[in-house]
């Protein structure tokens, strides 16, 4: 039997099969972690430096200025810090959330631009397969101030199989929420908006593709940031402490983020909301560009091979 039905690989009405759809996603998706994650681990670090040695929280200007001074003291190390499990993330967790959401949207009819409700579907049916690779990427830099270097891979897995691997698992949860977010405002409405702005600003000023891009991606960053920061915080908070020790749970993370707040207000709750924005369209820009230049590139290559005919 085989793995993939013929179907799967028949070019469909709008110039790509799914096949191919998928694979312009995953392409995407590759070219956006490689590129984004200095920012991404710089974020990480200010949200998770959020606590001293002794477990007291600290102003967010101080958070701020231990992650650039660890940034400073090891750039290169820091900055691909994470970058190996993201990339293999690529594929164990954006096979079930791509596969999910495509999968939903061609059976809704909606081909390579999925609706809400795959969106909500990708979101919570791929949180199980995500949430490991997470952790592993956020407990290699948890211990940057201490030691100076990435924890090694085999030693967060042979930590967490000494606990049956339930430490894996830690801040699924709030992952969830963060995924919903992600997939309605990233994969369903960026490419959205792209459009319109396309439409009713690039025709008329002489906007290409890119910077159509970039503009959906500055409007719908904020939004995005402001949703999923206080998830992301949860996240860094269940996911950062010791696999050894007593894991965090949900209500003692958001209490952790409340009294982080009662203390510093807004700047407690919203830590590496600034640089969230910087990633959130940076990582956003950059993916659509890859999966639209693959997308592009797949189609052409079904024109020159007879595979699929523009409408006239």
């Amino acid at each position: 039997m085989p793995l993939f039905d013929k179907d799967y690989f028949v070019v469909g009405p709008r110039g790509l099969s799914q096949f191919q759809t998928m694979s312009a996603y995953l392409g995407g998706s590759c070219f956006q972690t490689v590129m984004d994650n200095p920012v991404t681990a710089y974020r990480q670090l200010v949200q998770q430096y959020a606590k001293d040695l002794n477990g007291k929280a600290v102003d967010p200007k101080i958070a701020t200025a231990e992650a650039t001074a660890v940034f400073r003291a090891n750039p290169v190390s820091a900055s691909m810090s994470g970058v190996v499990p993201r990339l293999v993330g690529v594929g164990f967790k954006r096979i079930p959330k791509f596969g999910i959401l495509l999968g939903i949207s061609f059976f809704m009819g909606e081909g390579e631009s999925p609706g809400v409700w795959a969106a909500f579907g990708a979101s919570i049916g791929s949180a199980p397969f995500i949430n490991p690779i997470r952790m592993i990427e956020k407990q290699q830099r948890a211990y940057f101030k201490t030691t100076g270097a990435t924890k090694p891979i085999t030693e967060i897995i042979k930590e967490s199989a000494a606990k049956n691997f339930a430490p894996l698992f830690r801040g699924t949860i709030p992952l969830m929420g963060h995924s919903l977010a992600s997939a309605l405002l990233g994969l369903v409405g960026q490419p959205r908006l792209q459009k319109y702005i396309q439409k009713e600003l690039g025709d008329k000023t002489g906007l290409g593709r890119s910077a159509t891009g970039l503009v959906a991606s500055s409007v719908v960053s904020p939004i995005y940031v402001f949703v999923t920061n206080p998830l992301s915080r949860l996240e860094v908070i269940m996911q950062t402490s010791s696999i050894s020790g007593k894991s965090i749970g949900v209500i003692d993370a958001i209490k952790e983020v409340g009294r982080d707040s009662a203390k510093f207000g807004l700047r407690g709750i919203f830590r590496g909301q600034g640089i969230g924005i910087v990633k959130a369209i940076i990582s956003l820009t950059l993916f659509h560009e890859g999966r639209m230049f693959l997308q592009d590139a797949f189609k052409q290559y079904n024109i020159d091979n007879g595979l699929y005919t523009e409408p006239v």
